[in-house]
């Protein structure tokens, strides 16, 4: 057989490249551990991660807790009044905007549906635009993104039925994550080394070995996510990737996306992910907790457990460094 021939033949068998497309959403804004980070460094590693957005140069869309303008801490109840927002965290806000990127809604306290009743709920979200709705009319734009806190979706089609109209009705949509991931936990280790150990060696050691370790752990989930998708729908969907504003993301932000964009992926916007037909398919999780949108269309088909298994895991040290039992 002639090289041509036998070319052929390879073009003829080589499996098809997965077509590679992911749009990243920042949760927790303006900073996750907002009520935990001094506020003489809160400037600096919100400007640090500004700039690694700006370097990596792709879309984004960032959801906000307007409880953390005023401080809260994440879970808060709502308080009787508005209370003072200063206006440096309300440009913290702006500097997305500014950049290009658009903003959604979190609820004002970063509540779970599985905790809280849904009137309860529901004003969660209406507080939660009150700086973010004027804000946005500035940019001749509205709300219209909702993001979960938690991934906590409802736990009847019932419940869930009720919270999408009422979004509806109020102009939002929901946004759902496939690449779910322990991103959160890396973070808070890394936070956590920064706040407890003194400056020296062993502190940069330990902060390298944590940034050294995220981007492969963040590539391993988003292989994992790609395989779930191929064995569900035999293709990749429009993947939606899930990550926080904070410290860790403010000095690796850049490496992940460059590292993804040599994995194949190309880089798109909210929007067009959700033209995916994927998304309009049924949800089949009624547990209380958040799970990727792959896995809740996988339940609403039955598939079995083995199913699921090989979801990569956060390394037992990094949960010991974050101070958490479980992602």
């Amino acid at each position: 057989m002639g090289l041509a021939a036998l070319t052929g033949v390879q073009a003829q068998t080589a499996a098809p490249v997965p077509d590679r497309r992911i749009a990243v959403t920042i949760d927790d804004l303006p900073w996750q551990r907002i009520d935990k980070t001094p506020p003489d460094q809160l400037g600096d590693w919100h400007r640090q991660l500004m700039q690694q957005l700006r370097q990596a140069g792709v879309p984004v869309t960032g959801f906000v807790n307007e409880g953390k303008l005023q401080g809260a801490a994440a879970g808060q109840a709502l308080p009787a009044t508005q209370g003072t927002v200063p206006p440096e965290r309300v440009a913290m806000l702006r500097d997305w905007l500014e950049a290009g990127f658009d903003l959604g809604n979190h609820t004002w306290g970063h509540v779970g549906l599985s905790q809280t009743p849904l009137a309860e709920y529901q004003q969660q979200i209406l507080r939660g635009e009150h700086v973010l709705r004027p804000l946005l009319a500035e940019y001749g734009r509205t709300p219209r993104w909702f993001r979960h806190p938690y991934l906590q979706a409802g736990t009847t089609p019932e419940l869930r039925a009720q919270l999408r109209d009422f979004l509806s009705a109020h102009g939002y949509a929901i946004a759902p994550v496939t690449v779910d991931n322990g991103e959160w936990v890396w973070a808070f280790a890394y936070a956590r080394v920064l706040e407890s150990q003194p400056p020296g060696p062993e502190r940069q050691a330990t902060l390298l070995r944590l940034r050294k370790g995220y981007v492969p752990y963040m590539l391993n989930k988003l292989d994992y996510f790609e395989q779930q998708s191929i064995k569900l729908l035999g293709r990749n969907v429009a993947q939606t990737w899930l990550l926080h504003a904070n410290e860790l993301n403010a000095v690796s932000y850049a490496d992940l996306v460059a590292a993804t964009r040599r994995r194949g992926y190309r880089f798109i916007t909210l929007d067009q992910a959700m033209q995916d037909p994927a998304y309009r398919r049924p949800d089949g999780y009624t547990g209380r907790y958040g799970v990727s949108w792959l896995h809740r269309w996988a339940m609403a088909e039955h598939r079995p457990k083995d199913f699921y298994a090989g979801e990569p895991v956060v390394p037992r040290w990094v949960m010991d460094l974050a101070g958490v039992e479980s992602e």
